[in-house]
């Protein structure tokens, strides 16, 4: 028997869920050719999103959420994992299609896995979690094309959220002059404590705004979507660009071709969920040699698997900060 968070349905067409923490049987465990013994996983904002049921996250009920995972193989079948090894999982459809982290144990594909980075404890690859791990990506990509530090300065919207957290440490780390856009006007010391110069209102960007305005970004990380990521797009400089991950704010993308045709502006769509290892291992590498154990300090928190629930909630309406790190077997 293991603990886990599960969702369930009396009916596949019922729009009332039901979320518990659970003692299942190992036996119900989903196919796959590896076996763990999960230590800690991380709450997402998909994560939230599924146990509050605020969007249709999950496919197949019942369901353990858990986006993330890092634990210890104790049973494989692949032939690049074997009992002992200690990996991390990101992303592939878990916790939406297959159950996922929040529980003592997974049985996964060995294809979704990564090795544990010795830089890192598991504890500390989930504070770091999906969330820090597409920032990386997010910084990886502006560097590719070609956003350096001389250009100019970087905004990073949803700014204390856990991608945010992690972007504007990541970009300060890589040289850059960053300025963090949030709604949490007391969160300034934290942002500053992460490498922000520039503190702003998320107001200034959450609201309509003109399809082309003044040139200020050279590069955002963008985890809100919607107007704020118009208006990102709007006031990104002459050849700069924009790495969009996220849609807090919304899905809609309520904005104009002129920055794109005028102004060479990119737009980079990242996904984290489906990347290929090359991009993952390089998102992973840039973490392990640009993020210190205090900004992972400072960024997350602890909590029991039980809590997670009550936790999710409090994602949806803002009121975290940084990351939530789920301690399974607590």
């Amino acid at each position: 028997m293991f603990a886990a968070i599960l969702i369930d349905k009396a009916d596949k067409n019922d729009r009332t869920q039901t979320v518990e923490r659970a003692e299942l049987d190992e036996a119900r465990l989903p196919e796959g050719d590896v076996t763990i013994d999960v230590e800690f996983s991380s709450l997402n904002y998909k994560d939230a999103l599924a146990i509050t049921g605020k969007s249709p996250v999950v496919r197949t009920f019942p369901m353990v959420p858990g986006i993330d995972l890092a634990g210890v193989v104790t049973d494989s079948a692949h032939a690049d994992w074997k009992r002992g090894d200690r990996v991390v999982l990101n992303g592939w459809g878990v916790g939406e299609t297959h159950w996922g982290g929040f529980a003592q144990r997974a049985r996964l594909n060995g294809d979704w896995l990564v090795r544990l980075p010795e830089a890192f404890t598991a504890r500390q690859a989930m504070a770091i979690g999906t969330a820090g791990y597409t920032a990386s990506l997010c910084v990886d990509a502006l560097l590719g094309r070609g956003v350096t530090p001389d250009r100019g300065e970087v905004l990073v919207t949803g700014a204390t959220g856990g991608v945010g957290s992690v972007a504007v440490a990541l970009l300060a780390k890589a040289g850059f002059t960053v300025a963090a856009a949030t709604g949490k006007a007391a969160e300034g010391d934290y942002l500053r404590q992460l490498g922000a110069t520039t503190i702003l209102d998320r107001a200034e960007l959450s609201e309509p705004g003109k399809p082309m305005q003044k040139e200020r970004w050279a590069g955002v990380v963008d985890s809100v979507g919607s107007h704020t990521l118009a208006n990102a797009c709007a006031q990104t400089r002459y050849g700069g660009t924009v790495a969009a991950c996220g849609l807090a704010q919304g899905m809609d993308f309520p904005a104009s071709v002129a920055p794109f045709i005028l102004r060479g502006v990119s737009l980079l769509g990242i996904d984290s969920v489906m990347a290929p290892a090359a991009p993952r291992l390089a998102a992973w590498d840039r973490l392990s040699r640009d993020l210190g154990p205090g900004a992972l300090d400072a960024i997350a928190r602890d909590i029991a698997l039980g809590e997670a629930i009550d936790a999710a909630s409090e994602l949806i309406a803002g009121k975290v900060r940084g990351r939530i790190v789920v301690d399974v077997n607590r």
